[in-house]
């Protein structure tokens, strides 16, 4: 056990600060494309009875027009975010008419990339700028990429958690600035960690054929792709193409060096990259005949570009930078960006994959987080692809510089100090459910079958399926759940209610707009990076 861990779990435990855990905040955002009967990808536009895309609440659209977004709002239960966004699946359906939701990470049977439709917003600055935003992505990255689908859990620790907390630590800091400086420590410790996460609940470890043939992928470059039938690519002991290379990956982004260690640096170096040139992304150009390919030609149009499996977060304002609004007013949450759809679920999560991963922030939180090198980082990646490749090979060895053991005495001995972390929220709480989910992930390391990936495989080789066919069947299963879902007459009304308010919000951000598009394009690049020295001083103590 882990000698701070404990301390720090004796003490929460001393001053009763542990009920204050009841209060943790967490929501969803889910992504699915959307298909057709075929089983591709559809070719209609955002359903306009489900609002729109730039303006409405809870339901959007990705990086491409059929590309689903549901975001729930935020709650202090485990199960608040599943209802609730069960009934936007269940709207959602209603207005779908031939169409599936798609309940796999890795995407369907794929066409030509230019078949891929770019999520269109409107003709607002604001919306064109969104949309121009991913014409760089598909310049920069292919669509095809764009089309792999996740689940981003976001989720924070109460104020009088911190209050109380900033004291057992005896810090001196201002209160937000002491904040920012433990989620910042929680992500150090999550992306030393987050393998853990994607052994036990990826789920993607296999993928359509086509898809490899349109990007030309024959193979991730360390682990040869086998084939199973004629349509179908997966790797024998892998769990989540989605965190591959074959994912959301690119050779740009892989020497960025965004630096974790503070908030400060964390900014520093990510507005290096917004305003630092590239001159792969140059030979593009911005236009071709008065039409955007990109925002810029920097290595990073803004700063939703950079890829991460986990992000500090801050509500902005309109018109806010998001590492503006960090300076600004400290992290605020973390969202978890490494959840695969697990398609044996209709939702694609659980609430006791939900109740794991509070107890995966609080450990990442609690254990000692040392300031990373910037060898360590390369080793968390190196560890990170072995067992997104390799994880459910019983003789997996972590082989990074940083870490060499085998890779279930790795993840034993954290599910072992995590352990301790369940019996303090399950204090909280009244019950045994964190420890119980904690308990029954410990035997996926001794029964790599009983992991998602590891369903999904013996699923395809038992009944001789493809990807595709298992993936149709999923869908449609799927399909039938929430079609079998009756909705409460209230909750349509609301969601009736926010389609139309957002398709008049939209109309009104086009009707008053006053600047030409080049000339607000203009005006948002043209603005200073946000100065530590200027903003940090606002800060709340």
């Amino acid at each position: 056990m882990n000698k701070s861990l404990l301390n720090r779990l004796e003490s929460i435990r001393e001053v009763q600060l542990h009920h204050s855990l009841t209060h943790m905040q967490r929501g969803l955002e889910k992504e699915s494309l959307r298909v057709g009967g075929d089983g591709c990808l559809a070719q209609t536009p955002h359903p306009r009875a489900l609002g729109s895309a730039l303006t409405h609440q809870w339901i959007t659209t990705d990086y491409s027009e059929a590309l689903l977004e549901f975001i729930t709002p935020v709650y202090q239960s485990s199960s608040e975010p599943l209802a609730f966004l069960s009934d936007l699946h269940s709207f959602a359906y209603q207005h779908l008419q031939n169409e599936l939701l798609w309940v796999n990470s890795m995407p369907c049977r794929m066409g030509r990339e230019t078949d891929i439709p770019i999520a269109e917003y409107g003709s607002s600055n604001v919306g064109r700028m969104k949309h121009v935003y991913r014409h760089g992505l598909w310049h920069r990255y292919g669509r095809y990429m764009q089309t792999i689908a996740g689940i981003h859990y976001n989720v924070s620790l109460p104020h009088n958690f911190w209050t109380v907390y900033h004291d057992l630590e005896n810090s001196q800091q201002p209160l937000q600035d002491f904040i920012s400086e433990q989620y910042f420590a929680l992500i150090r410790n999550f992306l030393r960690n987050v393998g853990l996460v994607v052994y036990l609940f990826g789920a993607s470890p296999a993928v359509c054929r086509s898809f490899l043939q349109n990007q030309g992928h024959p193979s991730t470059p360390d682990h040869k792709l086998e084939t199973l039938g004629e349509h179908t690519c997966y790797l024998p002991y892998g769990t989540s193409l989605r965190m591959s290379d074959l994912g959301y990956h690119n050779d740009a982004q892989a020497g960025l060096n965004i630096s974790y260690n503070s908030l400060e640096e964390y900014v520093s170096s990510l507005q290096h990259a917004i305003r630092t040139p590239y001159a792969p992304f140059a030979n593009f150009g911005i236009q071709d005949n008065g039409i955007y390919k990109q925002l810029n030609t920097n290595l990073l149009q803004i700063e939703n570009e950079f890829y991460s499996s986990i992000r500090p977060k801050r509500v902005t304002r309109s018109g806010e930078r998001p590492t503006c609004a960090l300076v600004d007013r400290g992290v605020e949450y973390v969202e978890l960006r490494c959840v695969d759809l697990n398609p044996f679920l209709p939702l694609g999560i659980s609430e006791s994959q939900i109740r794991f991963l509070d107890v995966f922030v609080l450990y990442c939180l609690l254990a000692e987080s040392p300031a990373f090198t910037e060898q360590e980082q390369q080793c968390n990646g190196e560890n990170l692809q072995a067992i997104v490749n390799s994880g459910r090979d019983p003789e997996l060895q972590l082989s990074s510089v940083c870490t060499r053991m085998p890779f279930r005495q790795w993840a034993g001995e954290h599910l072992e100090n995590m352990l301790k972390v369940a019996q303090l929220l399950d204090q909280a709480h009244n019950h045994q459910a964190h420890s119980s989910v904690v308990r029954a992930q410990m035997t996926k390391l001794t029964s790599p079958e009983l992991t998602p990936s590891g369903q999904i495989m013996q699923t395809l080789q038992r009944q001789q399926q493809s990807f595709f066919e298992f993936a149709m069947e999923r869908a449609l299963a799927t399909a039938e759940y929430f079609g079998a879902r009756a909705l409460a007459p209230d909750r349509v009304q609301s969601f009736s209610t926010e389609a139309r308010r957002s398709l008049a919000a939209q109309r009104r951000l086009e009707q008053e707009d006053t600047l030409t598009f080049d000339q607000y394009l203009h005006n948002f690049l043209a603005q200073d990076p946000c100065k530590w020295e200027d903003r940090h001083k606002n800060s709340t103590a």
